[in-house]
């Protein structure tokens, strides 16, 4: 059997990521997750750090920092979940907000996510809503 190649990450800006995150996220919200198309790209993906999970030149997860602390897009491609991946992802948007001295992170997460982000030390805020068709729950976590 093959071993999968190292995952890598790479921070940067929308200008520079796009072109392989795009995908990522269409794939992940938009074919499997029925989530409306033009709900998918917003005005907040040019503010934000973006990070990008690449096994060696193949992108594979994307997600994002908003500059007010929320993190949000994180789409890992089906074939690559369970592996890493997404903890990845997270863990490098954490640190980039610590960096950036960002003491509060808020996430609105997909129900079926809460327990992989209370790893992380986010906790479950409030009521459980709908977004795009999708139950959901605000997760927060202060350092």
């Amino acid at each position: 059997m093959n071993a999968r190649p190292v995952i890598t990450l790479r921070l940067g800006d929308w200008s520079e990521l796009a072109a392989q995150a795009t995908p990522i996220r269409f794939q992940v919200f938009v074919d499997e997750q029925q989530v409306p198309a033009d709900m998918e790209l917003d005005e907040f993906d040019a503010l934000s750090c973006h990070a990008l999970a690449l096994a060696g030149e193949e992108a594979v997860g994307t997600g994002r920092l908003l500059p007010d602390g929320h993190i949000g897009r994180m789409a890992v491609r089906a074939d690559w979940r369970g592996q890493g991946v997404g903890a990845a992802l997270l863990q490098a948007l954490i640190d980039e907000a610590e960096r950036r001295g960002m003491r509060r992170l808020v996430l609105s997460a997909q129900t079926h996510a809460l327990g992989f982000y209370t790893r992380f030390g986010f906790v479950p805020e409030g009521e459980v809503y709908d977004e795009a068709g999708l139950p959901h729950q605000m997760m927060l976590r202060q350092s």
